[in-house]
């Protein structure tokens, strides 16, 4: 999530030139680096960076689509459930 909300915030900063969603951009990436950390020390580096920029992949494409009204077609959603699938076997497998 707050991969997600850091990414989503960046692009309503329109280049940090909006104080409140450039705060919250700032705020949340530090955040999510924090979390991340937290992650390593129960996963391996590759299945945890690999899940948490993949699903920030996934959640800002999904919030890209119904906030920003950008494209979505059918051959990236296939993109996107690859990337999930890849998510699931590295949890699986690690």
């Amino acid at each position: 999530v707050a991969e997600v909300t850091w990414a989503v915030a960046m692009k309503y900063a329109e280049g940090f030139t909006r104080l409140v969603p450039s705060i919250v951009t700032i705020a949340f990436y530090l955040l999510s680096a924090v979390l991340l950390s937290l992650a390593l020390h129960r996963l391996p580096l590759g299945t945890a960076y690999a899940t948490w920029t993949g699903m920030g992949i996934v959640g800002t494409t999904i919030l890209g689509v119904f906030l920003f009204q950008e494209t979505l077609t059918l051959a990236q959603a296939a993109c996107l459930l690859l990337i999930i699938t890849g998510i699931a076997g590295l949890k699986i497998l690690s």
